[in-house]
C-alpha cells in the first residue's frame, strides 16, 4: 500500500470512529442528535482528507508540544473565594500593585502574544530583537502611563475582568500581563467554569442558568474581593452580559462604585436572530435544534466527552474559525491555548448555559454605564458576538469609545492583545481621572 492509500484509508478510518462516538450520543438525542452524528463524520472526512499527509498521531504530538512549550494562562494571583447565594464556590484570583512575579508573561518569554521558541523548536519563527525590544518598550511604555494616571494620593481604581461563554479565567492572559503590579486587578472563574465549582442550583436542579444570575455572582465575587474602591469592570461575550446584568439589578451599586466599564465582543441581546455565519435556512435549524440537542448530550456526557476527545484535532478548524477572524494568522500558541480553555468546559455544562443567551436583553440596563467613561471593542470578523452588536451598545452609550478592529474575531483580546492593552489602559487612565474629579466636586 503507497502512502497515499495508507494516508486515504486513515481518513476513512478516522471518519468511521467519529460516526460512531457521536452516533451513541445522537440515539439518546433523537433526530436532531443523529443529525450531529452525520454532520460530525462530514467534518471529520472533510478534515481528514484534507490532512492526507498528516497522520493523527502526530497532529496529536504537535498539540501536546504547543500545550507545553505555551506559557498562556500561567499567571496566578492571590487565590479567594465568593460563596453566590445558593452556596456556589466561585474562585478568584488578585494582583497586587507592587514588584513583577517571577511567573509574569516575559519572564516566560511571552512578549505581546509573540511566543520566543527555543532554538531547537521549530513551531513557529522566533521574536526577533528588534521586534522584542519594540515589544518590551510599548509594554514599559503601558505601565509607565498607568502609573502616572493613578498617581500615589488617591485611590486608584481595582480592575475586574469577567470572562466568557467556554471560557475562565486564563482568557485574559495578556491584558493581566499589562496591568500586572501596576493596578490591582481581580480575575474570576464564571460558575461552572474553570476552577469554580459546578453550580449547586444546577446540579439539583433547582434553578436555571440566567445571565441575571451570573450578575448576582459577580456582585458576590465584588463583595468579597472589592469591599471598597472605585471598580473599572471589563467583561469579554457572556462576561459583559454577566456586567449588564449587574447594573440592572444593581443599579445603585454601579452609581456608587464603578467608575469604568469596558464592553469587549459582547451583546445587549438579539442573539437569537445571530446567523453565525450559515445559511439563512441553517441559522432557523441551529436555533430551534440547538437548546434540545445540547440537552439531551449532556445527559450522555461521558460517551460525548470520549468523543470530543477522540476528534479534538478535526474540530480544532472549526474551534479556530469561531474565535478568530483571521486565524491563519494566529501563532499556533496561541490558537491551540484558545482550543484548550473551550475543550476544557464539560458539554453538560455548555448545554446548562446555551439557553439564558436566547432570551438575554440588557438594552435598557446600559445606561447605568452612561456616566462613566466605557471601552465598547469588538472583532469587525466576530461570528458569535457580531461587531454591529457592539455598535447598537455604542448607540446607548454614546459618550463611549467604540473599537472595531478589522480582521479580528470573538477572542480578539487573544487574537490582537496590543490593540486590546492599548484600548483597556487608556479606559483605565479616564476612569482615574473622572473619579478623582468626582471625589474633588463632592468635597
Amino acid at each position: 500500500m503507497t502512502e497515499g492509500q495508507e494516508a486515504a484509508a486513515q481518513a476513512v478510518e478516522t471518519a468511521a470512529e467519529v460516526a460512531g462516538n457521536w452516533a451513541k450520543a445522537g440515539r439518546h438525542a433523537g433526530v436532531a442528535g443523529a443529525a450531529i452524528g452525520v454532520v460530525a463524520a462530514g467534518a471529520a472526512a472533510g478534515v481528514a482528507i484534507e490532512r492526507l499527509t498528516v497522520g493523527r498521531g502526530m497532529r496529536r504530538r504537535a498539540r501536546l508540544a504547543l500545550d507545553a512549550a505555551g506559557p498562556y494562562g500561567t499567571l496566578r494571583g492571590t487565590p479567594g473565594a465568593a460563596v453566590a447565594e445558593d452556596g456556589t464556590e466561585l474562585y478568584y484570583e488578585v494582583d497586587e500593585p507592587g514588584p513583577p512575579e517571577k511567573d509574569d508573561a516575559a519572564a516566560k518569554g511571552v512578549v505581546n502574544g509573540k511566543h520566543k521558541h527555543g532554538k531547537n523548536d521549530r513551531s513557529a519563527k522566533p521574536v526577533r530583537g528588534k521586534e522584542a525590544r519594540a515589544a518590551q518598550e510599548a509594554h514599559g511604555g503601558l505601565r509607565k502611563r498607568l502609573t502616572a494616571a493613578l498617581g500615589r494620593r488617591s485611590q486608584a481604581p481595582t480592575v475586574v475582568f469577567s470572562h466568557g461563554y467556554c471560557l475562565s479565567q486564563d482568557s485574559w492572559h495578556f491584558q493581566r500581563s499589562a496591568l500586572r503590579g501596576t493596578v490591582r486587578t481581580v480575575h474570576w472563574d464564571q460558575r461552572s467554569h474553570g476552577r469554580s465549582s459546578r453550580g449547586h442550583g444546577q446540579i439539583d436542579g433547582t434553578e436555571p442558568v440566567t445571565i441575571d444570575l451570573l450578575g448576582r455572582d459577580l456582585k458576590a465575587v465584588l463583595d468579597a474581593a472589592v469591599p471598597e474602591g472605585p471598580i473599572v469592570l471589563v467583561g469579554h461575550s457572556m462576561g459583559g452580559m454577566t456586567v449588564m446584568a449587574l447594573a440592572d439589578q444593581f443599579p445603585e451599586y454601579v452609581a456608587q462604585r464603578v467608575v469604568g466599564v469596558a464592553l469587549i465582543g459582547t451583546s445587549a441581546g438579539r442573539l437569537s436572530e445571530v446567523g453565525f455565519g450559515l445559511p439563512s435556512m441553517g441559522v432557523k435549524a441551529f436555533h430551534w435544534l440547538a437548546p434540545g440537542v445540547l440537552k439531551a448530550l449532556g445527559w450522555q456526557r461521558e460517551i460525548v466527552e470520549r468523543g470530543r476527545r477522540a476528534t479534538a484535532d478535526l474540530f480544532a478548524g472549526l474551534i479556530k474559525r469561531y474565535s478568530f477572524g483571521t486565524p491563519e494568522k494566529v501563532d499556533p500558541g496561541i490558537a491551540r491555548f484558545g482550543e484548550r480553555l473551550i475543550e476544557a468546559t464539560p458539554i453538560d455544562v455548555v448545554a446548562e448555559f446555551f439557553p439564558a443567551f436566547a432570551v438575554h436583553d440588557k438594552t435598557e440596563a446600559l445606561v447605568a454605564y452612561d456616566a462613566v467613561p466605557a471601552l465598547v471593542l469588538a472583532g469587525e470578523s466576530d461570528l458569535i458576538t457580531p461587531a454591529d452588536h457592539s455598535r447598537t451598545i455604542a448607540e446607548v452609550l454614546p459618550d463611549a469609545e467604540l473599537v472595531c478592529v478589522p480582521g479580528a474575531g470573538h477572542l480578539v483580546m487573544l487574537e490582537r492583545p496590543e490593540l486590546v492593552n492599548e484600548h483597556l489602559v487608556s479606559l483605565v487612565e479616564r476612569a482615574s481621572a473622572a473619579a478623582r474629579s468626582s471625589r474633588h466636586a463632592r468635597a
